[in-house]
């Protein structure tokens, strides 16, 4: 059963990495991609992908108001917070939210196989 997947990091580079690992996977058929958090909202009501990776740290919305708003709008979204901040309160603000899992940057591609492997 094919998936997708919505990665949304500000840095172009981080979005590409991501892609990149994910895309070594065979059940992900659709990956999007979002700049910001508000382009991640837009994104998801869009597509609504199978899975969300997100960026923190992000100009705008950040990547955990971003994720409540997402939940809202589908309690069951499946999002994953894939940031440098590796700060025990966000960790447990993520968890609060809902969120399935906290990767920290750097990251290797057998972390992310292993949350994509869990859908």
């Amino acid at each position: 059963m094919s998936q997708s997947v919505l990665v949304v990091d500000d840095s172009s580079f981080m979005r590409s990495l991501l892609t990149k690992i994910i895309t070594k996977s065979s059940k992900i058929d659709n990956i999007s991609e979002a700049i910001d958090g508000q382009s991640a909202i837009d994104e998801y009501q869009k597509n609504h992908p199978d899975l969300v990776t997100m960026d923190i740290d992000m100009p705008g919305m950040n990547g955990l108001d971003c994720a409540k708003k997402i939940k809202t709008l589908d309690p069951k979204a499946k999002i994953v917070m894939v940031t440098s901040a590796n700060k025990t309160e966000m960790k447990s603000e993520a968890e609060k939210i809902g969120t399935l899992g906290y990767i920290t940057k750097p990251f290797n591609a057998d972390k992310i196989h292993e949350v994509l492997d869990k859908l």
